[in-house]
């Protein structure tokens, strides 16, 4: 019988207690079998490699095991964020929309939206907020004057969530089809005093801002001068000055389409001088992106970043329409918001946050006498069979004498339309030049993580803490 150090000799470095024992023991009964140290030295090799096959199992298992509990019980922040702002959503508007879409059972992709609260939406100083105060407690959770953009009653600037967005390292896009240097969106990169012939210093504002990955909308004449057919008057281009920051610009649908989707983005879409076409005009315009292409590729473009993205979307042509007091527009549009809304819940994916919310109520819209279940589209306009409107506002260009006195008094000048104009089909009980802001509740739904706290009525500063808080 061999010598148990001929044993550790021939299969490697000496193994001590009782594990050199039973070496010894299964190797004389190896040799008495008369198997040869090849043998022995295979078995033990076998033994080696199944202590690891089972080790790495046990390893696998535990893996497994972490990510599922990461997965279903760690609370995590969502990879990506999505904010539309709806101008003027509120819970009639919502209402007149799905009539109109298809009857009284339509169904809005709004109306899927498993959270759901009502904002309050005063300011500071007035019970009804402008634009700049509304957007101003959406984008930094405090209350403002009216006519202020994102300073507080002391004029200190506030911090935006787009700002703490780039800060913690998520891609900012920011995308609108009104000017992007109108007051809801300027709430988010702008600081002074709200004023629509102040955009030049808004647009410079913009310009320096450096918290964007990518911005698309109209107000593209803000950024050039003169010479070159914008409004600029202290002749910078600031179009040229972002292209020198890393930008690139695009002018056309077809231009953002070419942009690959596989590199991130440092992305200007400059589609229009002024506000982008409505709904119902961007067959004629096919060069203009809609609401619904613009999330698209700003979802597939900012998805590269890995520190995630927050987007913020401004339907601001429902604004529009609504201060000119068309009806029938202003439901389109709130109809695109929809689309809009189901295509950033289709490429966001199930685990995204996506909060929609009006800023402020606009002209008091209503659906009126009694239609069918079925009626809708051109059955909600004109006429009901009692010669009465389907839809009226409560202020606007449409108001006639005898349905009020214009501001100023009953001697004011009425710059009305002339009795028959095919306007008074949608008439207002006030006129005014443009629709006023009312004091109206107005909506927020939500889908996905940390929307759960979307409750009741809640002040419209809850939005900025609901979004700050999954950053």
């Amino acid at each position: 019988m061999p010598h148990p150090s001929r044993i550790n000799n021939i299969t490697g470095p000496a193994i001590p207690g009782e594990l050199s024992r039973r070496l010894h023991r299964r190797t004389s009964s190896f040799r008495w079998l008369g198997i040869d140290s090849l043998s022995s030295r295979f078995y033990i090799a076998t033994v080696k490699w199944r202590n690891q096959l089972l080790a790495l199992c046990c390893l696998l298992g535990f893996a497994g095991f972490g990510i599922l509990y990461f997965q279903h019980w760690v609370v995590q922040k969502p990879f990506g964020i999505v904010l539309f702002i709806g101008e003027g959503l509120s819970a009639d508007r919502l209402a007149a929309a799905r009539v109109y879409l298809g009857g009284a059972d339509a169904r809005l992709t709004l109306d899927s939206m498993p959270r759901l609260a009502l904002l309050t939406n005063y300011s500071n100083d007035f019970a009804a907020p402008d634009r700049a105060a509304a957007a101003t407690a959406l984008a930094t959770g405090h209350k403002v004057n009216n006519r202020a953009l994102s300073v507080d009653p002391d004029h200190a600037s506030l911090t935006s969530l787009t700002a703490l967005a780039h800060t913690n390292g998520r891609a900012n896009g920011l995308i609108t089809n009104g000017r992007l240097t109108d007051a809801t969106v300027a709430a988010f990169y702008a600081h002074g005093a709200e004023n629509e012939n102040d955009e030049d210093s808004i647009a410079t504002q913009f310009a320096a801002c450096g918290d964007f990955d990518l911005a698309m909308g109209g107000g593209v004449a803000r950024f050039l001068p003169q010479a070159k057919g914008g409004e600029r008057q202290d002749d910078r281009d600031l179009l040229l000055e972002l292209q020198r920051n890393g930008f690139d610009l695009v002018h056309s649908k077809a231009e953002l389409e070419a942009i690959p989707a596989w590199r991130r983005p440092k992305l200007f879409g400059a589609f229009a001088n002024a506000e982008l076409a409505f709904a119902n005009e961007l067959e004629a315009k096919k060069d203009q992106p809609s609401l619904s292409d613009m999330v698209r590729r700003s979802i597939e473009l900012l998805q590269y970043n890995p520190g995630g993205y927050l987007l913020v979307v401004d339907a601001s042509l429902m604004r529009r329409a609504a201060e000119s007091n068309a009806a029938e527009r202003t439901l389109l549009e709130t109809i695109e918001l929809d689309r809009a809304v189901a295509t950033a819940r289709r490429y966001a994916g199930p685990k995204a946050m996506i909060l929609v919310c009006g800023d402020t109520g606009i002209g008091g819209l209503n659906l009126n006498g009694s239609p069918f279940r079925k009626d809708s589209s051109i059955a909600m306009l004109g006429l009901n069979s009692a010669g009465q409107p389907w839809l009226t506002w409560a202020t606007g260009p449409n108001g006639i004498r005898t349905y009020g006195n214009p501001p100023g008094g009953p001697n004011a000048q009425n710059t009305a339309p002339p009795e028959t104009s095919t306007q008074y089909l949608e008439p207002a009980a006030v006129f005014d030049k443009a629709a006023l802001n009312t004091v109206s509740d107005v909506l927020a739904l939500g889908f996905g993580p940390g929307t759960e706290r979307l409750q009741g009525i809640m002040d419209n500063t809850a939005i900025f803490k609901l979004v700050r808080d999954q950053l």
